[in-house]
């Protein structure tokens, strides 16, 4: 099994809030049955990488299908009107999103803090932090972005219908080379660009997952032009 780590990548709520806003959703009246599915689909496909799925992501799969249920049950008769079934879950993802908004807003004062260097005895002497130019780059990107590009490079690749049965021997630490090598001769690619000319499906799941190694470790930056548009990579400056 292989743990990942992302910068901002928490559980389940997370990824409930990935998808209402990509999709423009309405926080107070979540469409439930179409979250449910592309929740399930997105713990199957982190499951189907092999990536370690906390035991939050079942509870909160099991809780929204609980949800979906009952909402889908019709009221008995002469039974008083029973709180939203959603309203529990709502209020949840409220509170996160105004704690996720603030910790953001912290860290950006905390952030800009950090620029400033108390000015010394003489005006040469005064520190100011430059400000690096990082124009677009991701910094709060999630493990969910980096899955929704790699499924987007996995949907290009032809379908093939293979008869002979062939052992591939790909590592991680084969593609954590590959990818080494594809940056020194190109400074930014997306992900589909990146697996272009590989043709086997595994040895695309190994190159995304030594991709995330090399991120965790800041080897490789992430780069997103729109929101939710593809997201391309880079080199760290060294």
């Amino acid at each position: 099994m292989y743990t990942v780590k992302l910068q901002d990548f928490e559980g389940p709520l997370d990824l409930l809030l990935f998808f209402i806003k990509r999709d423009e959703l309405d926080i107070y009246d979540i469409p439930i049955a179409r979250i449910a599915r592309e929740f399930l689909d997105y713990v199957h496909y982190m499951e189907s990488l092999d990536l370690e799925v906390a035991g939050e992501f079942l509870v909160m799969a099991a809780e929204l299908m609980q949800i979906k249920v009952k909402l889908l049950l019709p009221p008995e008769p002469g039974q008083q009107e029973e709180e939203d079934p959603r309203a529990n879950l709502i209020k949840r993802l409220v509170e996160y999103k105004r704690f996720k908004e603030l910790a953001g807003e912290i860290s950006e004062m905390e952030s800009e803090r950090r620029k400033i260097f108390l000015r010394g005895s003489f005006d040469h002497d005064e520190k100011i932090m430059p400000q690096q130019d990082d124009g677009d780059l991701l910094r709060d990107v999630t493990l969910f972005d980096l899955i929704a590009s790699f499924k987007f490079a996995m949907d290009r690749m032809p379908k093939k219908f293979v008869h002979e049965i062939i052992r591939l021997q790909v590592t991680i630490d084969q593609q954590l080379e590959f990818i080494r090598q594809f940056f020194t001769k190109r400074s930014e690619a997306t992900f589909a660009e990146l697996t272009a000319e590989m043709e086997e499906k595994i040895r695309v799941v190994v190159t995304f997952l030594a991709l995330l190694e090399l991120i965790r470790a800041k080897t490789i930056l992430v780069r997103q032009h729109e929101p939710f548009g593809e997201l391309s990579m880079m080199k760290a400056p060294a």
